[in-house]
């Protein structure tokens, strides 16, 4: 898997993993989506991800965007 797949896994996974535990434990969790949808917003502008940075030190090959 390239960069931006593993980047876009991750942060689908967050997703659904803070939309559950809103629902189940508490709607606060759902500030943790909209602090993965604005790094994901801000990224798209900047090129900037801090997990693409982790994954391109650990060695993975990278894709067209990052």
């Amino acid at each position: 898997m390239t960069i931006e797949r593993i980047v876009f896994a991750v942060a689908g996974a967050f997703i659904l993993i803070s939309v559950g535990l809103a629902y189940f434990v508490s709607p606060y969790w759902l500030w943790f989506t909209a602090f993965v949808g604005a790094n994901l917003f801000q990224s798209a502008f900047t090129g900037f991800c801090p997990l693409a940075l982790i994954l391109r030190k650990v060695g993975k090959e990278s894709g067209p965007a990052f």
